[in-house]
């Protein structure tokens, strides 16, 4: 069969015990090697080929299989494929347990998207086997050929994205992969590989938040932030790259590098005798459920010889959907050690207002999209009054992140909220100028912050 071979990491949905492989949906004409000579037919004579592949994938196939079992889903099955052969006027080839492609030759982009728009349509009503009705949703990628992929590899790759896309759109919803998603495609890959290299010559870019204390009128934390330059890209933050650095397994090497500054710096201020309360490094929740986590945090902290409640570890909401008993094991034993926990965008989503009863947190942060809406919506104070509160109640820090204008500042210090980052206070800074801007208050430290801006317009 050549390059097409089944996904041996994520195998075919099994129905009832049994793979969908196994399911007699097609002529035996389109099996597998049928698919495989389909895709390689598509680049073989390009100049005559022209189209668009459609993949679709049932989105709670599995579901309906535990629930209505495997004879009603075989005939459901055998329904779908029956009307997208039908709607289509095009075979329809299984590839993956409960994904299916279908080729539109000489079809626009246009014409496949309005056909889209109608198989989905269908999606969105009830499905009726043996009297019964079900609702089964689905997504579905679109790519036009020749184009974007020069090889049946490349062209699923592709699929794969649209259709990710799609999903993160909600049930029932296609994409088309255009020249946007190639140009965010061909980023993101540069990118990738320009990080290894970035972080063996030590060219990322440290920089740091500072924190201010409208209790003591000083500032009092930072949080680490990191940033690279990419030739024919320019400079690319954190908040994009390490997602990247996610998908491609590079998260490991750039986290502990930036732990590793991290920890340097926290050394550094204590030798000096600076007055703080911690410096943060937000963590990927990929690198926080790793094994060997903790014993890297604790090597840190004996490595720089780091006193407890120096070193602060911001964690990503999406902790609550992970497994819990080993999240609240790492978090206990970080806090053993004298880590302070931050748990950010506090407040974005019910896991992280339920959730905090029972993680082993230290602060909140308070997510930036809150602080932003109090510029354009009148009941933003209140549910920040009212986060604070909670944060208050039990116990917890409150950071408010994103403060850039006096209304702002204003609704933050009405409702009590100790400790604010933002552009309003100080633009991100290196290490040398935060260093002399920590234990500061805001006299004293204003030339050097709006040199800082001043740089930052430039």
């Amino acid at each position: 069969m050549g390059w097409f071979q089944k996904d041996k990491k994520n195998p075919p949905e099994a129905v009832n015990g049994q793979e969908t492989a196994g399911l007699n949906v097609f002529s035996a004409e389109n099996g597998d090697g049928a698919l495989a000579e389909r895709l390689n037919a598509l680049f073989r004579d390009q100049s005559s080929s022209k189209g668009v592949v459609m993949k679709i994938h049932l989105e709670n196939f599995r579901q309906l299989n535990d629930i209505l079992g495997y004879g009603y889903c075989q005939e459901l099955l055998a329904q779908i494929i029956s009307y997208l052969e039908k709607e289509s006027g095009c075979p329809v080839y299984r590839y993956i347990g409960v994904e299916f492609l279908i080729f539109l030759e000489k079809f626009s982009v246009t014409e496949a998207s309005d056909l889209a728009e109608d198989i989905l349509a269908q999606f969105d009503h009830v499905w009726k086997v043996n009297g019964t009705d079900c609702l089964c949703s689905a997504q579905l990628g679109l790519c036009p050929y020749p184009g974007y992929a020069s090889t049946p590899e490349e062209l699923m790759k592709l699929l794969d994205m649209a259709l990710s896309k799609a999903a993160d759109l909600g049930p029932n919803q296609y994409l088309v992969y255009d020249s946007q998603m190639q140009a965010a495609f061909l980023r993101r890959q540069t990118i990738a590989q320009h990080l290894q290299y970035a972080i063996e010559r030590h060219e990322i870019e440290v920089r740091y938040r500072p924190t201010y204390n409208i209790e003591t009128q000083r500032f009092s934390r930072a949080e680490y932030y990191m940033r690279i330059f990419i030739p024919g890209i320019g400079l690319v933050g954190s908040q994009e790259f390490l997602p990247i650095a996610e998908d491609s397994g590079q998260i490991r090497a750039v986290e502990y590098y930036a732990l590793d500054r991290a920890g340097a710096c926290v050394r550094r201020l204590l030798d000096e005798g600076r007055e703080f309360d911690s410096i943060a490094l937000p963590v990927s929740s990929v690198l926080f459920l790793q094994e060997d986590f903790t014993e890297k945090i604790a090597g840190l902290m004996e490595t720089y010889q780091i006193p407890a409640g120096k070193l602060a570890v911001e964690l990503q909401e999406d902790i609550f959907s992970m497994g819990s008993l080993s999240t609240q094991t790492t978090l206990q034993e970080l806090s053993s050690m004298g880590v302070e926990l931050i748990l950010n965008h506090f407040g974005s989503g019910l896991s992280s207002i339920a959730g905090i009863l029972d993680l082993s947190v230290n602060t909140l942060k308070l997510d930036r999209m809150f602080i932003w809406q109090l510029e354009t919506n009148p009941k933003a104070a209140a549910v920040i009054s009212g986060l604070i509160r909670i944060a208050k109640e039990l116990g917890l820090n409150i950071i408010a992140e994103g403060v850039e204008t006096q209304n702002q500042l204003d609704v933050l210090n009405g409702s009590g909220c100790t400790f604010q980052q933002g552009f309003y206070y100080s633009p991100t800074l290196e290490e040398d100028i935060l260093a002399k801007v920590l234990g500061q208050d805001l006299s004293s430290s204003c030339q050097i912050i709006e040199q800082e801006k001043l740089k930052m317009k430039q």
